[in-house]
C-alpha cells in the first residue's frame, strides 16, 4: 500500500456499510463466530448511530468500533456477554444510559502499524465527553491466556500483562490507552477458548463528567498544540535527524496534541555532510532530502494521529529553489505553503525565490495558516488569512541573533492582536559551527493570543526558555476567538474601514479581495 494513495477518514457506520463490516469481522474473528448478523448491526446504527464508528481509506472500511449505551450501575458490576444480548442477537442499548460499552474494535490486518485502533479509541473518548457520560466500560478478551493457563491463574496473568512481563494483543493495547482493569469477569464468553472464558472489565473514567447535563458538541473547540524548540547538532546521517523528529512527534502525540510545529530549516545540519565552498550547491544538496522528509513526516502524522507542520525545507522545482512548509494531515493528505518574502540572505547566498500562493487550510482542529519566518513581518498576509477564517497561525522561523528573533516575535504578536487569532512560533537553538550560514541560532518559541480580558494580560499563552531545546504545549480555546471577535473590548476585524481601503492578492494563486 502506497502512503501517497492513503486517504483516511473517520465517520459513523451506515446501513450500506454492512457488507464491508461483515467481511472485516469474519476476517478478524474467525475463532469466535465471525460477524454479527446484519439485523444486529442495523439495530445498533438505528438506536445509537453516534457510537458506531469506522475508519475509511478512500471510503473502504478498514477499521470499526461498535459501541452500546448502557447503565453504569449495571455493567460496572459482574456480568457476562449474554447480559448485553437480547433475543435474536440484539445488542442491549439503554437510551437513558450514562456510560458507553465498547463491544468491538477491529482493524484490517493490512492497515496495522498506523495506530488506527488508538484513533478509534480516541473517538470513543471524545464521544463520551460530548455526551457527558460517566465512563467507557468494556469486557476485554485475554486471547493469549491459553498459552499460560497451566502455570498462571487468570488474575496472575493479568498482573504480568499489567507489569509488561507478558504481551497480550488486546489487554496490553487497552492498558496503553488509559483503561484500568476494574475486575475479572468469569464465564464472560464461554466459547472464547483462547481466553478460557475469562475477560477483564475495563474502565476509562471521564473526568469531565457532570451529572446534570449532557451537552453535545459538533465542532472541536479545545485544541492542543505542541511546539518543538529544536537543538541544532552535528549529525552523521539523515537517519539521525529523522530519529529525533520521530522522538518529538511521539512525545507530543502522547499528550494528545492536535498539532506539532517544527522550525524553519530544522534539518539544515545535513549541509555539514557536503562541501560548503559553494553555498548554492550546499542548499541544493539539502533540498535533495526534502521529499524523504516529507514522506517520513507524513507517515508519522498518520501513525501518531497528529497534524504536523514540518517547519520548512528547500524545494527544487524546474531547477528553481523555494522555501516550503508542509502540512501533513493525520488523515494521510499533505498540503504546502511556500515562503513568499525571501530575505536578502536567502536571495543572495542561496538564490531562493519567493512562492506565489497563500492559503487557509481546513483541518480537523480548526482553520490554520502558515507563514514562514520573514513572511510574518508583512501584515497584509495575516489579514488575508484572517479574512478567510484563520483561527491559528503557525510560524516556523530561523533567526541567528536576538534582534532578528525579536522582529519575528513582535510581528507575530501583532498578527495575533490585529487578526484576533492564535499565533504559534517555533525556532531552533544552539550553535552549528560545521555549517556555513547556520552556525549561530537564537530562539524563544511562544504561543500568542489576542489581547483582551479572557486571555493572559500580556497575550502570551506560553513560551519556552530561550536557547534551550524543549517541547512546549498550549491549549487553545477556539470559542474564545468567536467571543472576542464579536464582543471584545475592541473588535479589530469587524471595525476595519472597507470603505477606505482593502487588501488583495494579485496573482492567480492568491486569495480574493478582502
Amino acid at each position: 500500500m502506497s502512503l501517497e494513495d492513503l486517504k483516511l477518514g473517520l465517520r459513523n457506520i451506515t446501513h450500506s456499510d454492512y457488507p464491508q463490516v461483515q467481511e472485516l469481522m469474519d476476517r478478524v474473528y474467525p475463532d469466535i463466530g465471525g460477524a454479527w448478523p446484519e439485523s444486529t448491526i442495523h439495530k445498533l446504527v438505528d438506536e445509537f448511530p453516534e457510537g458506531q464508528i469506522c475508519v475509511v481509506d478512500n471510503e473502504q472500511v478498514v477499521g470499526i468500533a461498535l459501541t452500546a449505551l448502557v447503565s453504569y450501575e449495571k455493567f460496572s458490576n459482574p456480568h457476562t456477554y449474554d447480559d448485553l444480548i437480547g433475543r435474536g442477537q440484539e445488542i442491549h442499548v439503554d437510551p437513558a444510559g450514562d456510560a458507553l460499552y465498547g463491544l468491538d474494535v477491529l482493524i484490517n490486518p493490512e492497515y496495522r502499524g498506523y495506530r488506527l485502533g488508538r484513533r478509534l479509541y480516541d473517538a470513543r473518548k471524545e464521544l463520551c465527553r460530548q455526551f457527558n457520560l460517566r465512563s467507557i466500560l468494556a469486557g476485554g478478551r485475554i486471547p493469549k491466556y491459553h498459552e499460560y493457563s497451566d502455570e498462571l491463574s487468570a488474575k496472575e496473568y493479568i498482573g504480568k500483562v499489567s507489569r509488561k512481563e507478558i504481551y497480550d494483543p488486546i489487554l496490553s493495547f487497552q492498558l496503553a490507552n488509559d483503561f484500568t482493569v476494574k475486575r475479572l469477569l468469569r464465564r464472560y464468553l464461554p466459547e472464547d477458548e483462547k481466553s478460557a472464558g475469562y475477560a477483564t472489565l475495563l474502565e476509562w473514567d471521564n473526568i469531565l463528567y457532570e451529572p446534570e447535563a449532557r451537552p453535545i458538541s459538533v465542532r472541536k473547540t479545545q485544541v492542543r498544540v505542541g511546539v518543538v524548540q529544536w537543538q541544532m547538532r552535528t549529525i552523521e546521517s539523515v537517519e539521525d535527524i529523522l530519529q529525533q523528529v520521530e522522538y518529538f512527534v511521539d512525545t507530543v502525540s502522547e499528550y494528545e496534541s492536535d498539532f506539532v510545529l517544527f522550525p524553519e530549516f530544522f534539518n539544515g545540519a545535513l549541509m555539514g555532510l557536503t562541501n560548503q565552498s559553494q553555498r548554492t550547491e550546499a542548499i541544493r544538496y539539502l533540498a535533495g532530502y526534502t521529499e524523504q522528509f516529507r514522506e517520513a513526516m507524513l507517515q508519522m502524522a498518520v501513525s501518531y494521529n497528529i497534524n504536523i507542520i514540518t517547519g520548512s525545507m528547500p524545494l527544487i522545482e524546474n531547477d528553481r529553489l523555494y522555501n516550503v512548509a508542509y502540512l501533513c494531515h493525520r488523515d494521510g493528505t499533505c498540503e504546502e505553503q511556500r515562503k513568499l518574502h525571501i530575505t536578502p540572505h536567502e536571495r543572495r547566498d542561496w538564490v531562493i525565490e519567493g512562492g506565489e500562493g497563500l492559503q487557509v487550510f481546513d483541518t480537523d482542529a480548526g482553520k490554520i495558516g502558515i507563514l514562514i519566518c520573514y513572511d510574518v513581518e508583512f501584515p497584509e498576509l495575516g489579514r488575508l488569512l484572517a479574512e478567510e477564517g484563520m483561527e491559528i497561525l503557525f510560524v516556523p522561523f530561523w533567526t541567528d541573533t536576538k534582534n532578528s528573533y525579536l522582529r519575528v516575535r513582535h510581528c507575530a504578536q501583532a498578527r495575533a492582536i490585529e487578526n484576533e487569532c492564535y499565533v504559534c512560533i517555533a525556532g531552533s537553538v544552539g550553535n552549528l559551527p560545521s555549517v556555513d550560514n547556520l552556525d549561530v541560532q537564537y530562539a524563544q518559541s511562544a504561543v500568542f493570543s489576542p489581547s483582551d480580558f479572557m486571555f493572559p494580560h500580556d497575550a502570551v499563552l506560553s513560551e519556552t526558555t530561550p536557547n534551550t531545546e524543549m517541547i512546549m504545549f498550549s491549549d487553545l480555546d477556539l470559542d474564545k476567538l468567536k467571543v472576542v471577535r464579536a464582543e471584545g473590548s475592541v473588535t479589530n476585524l469587524r471595525d476595519r474601514r472597507h470603505d477606505l481601503y482593502q487588501v488583495s492578492m494579485r496573482n492567480k494563486g492568491g486569495m480574493a479581495d478582502s
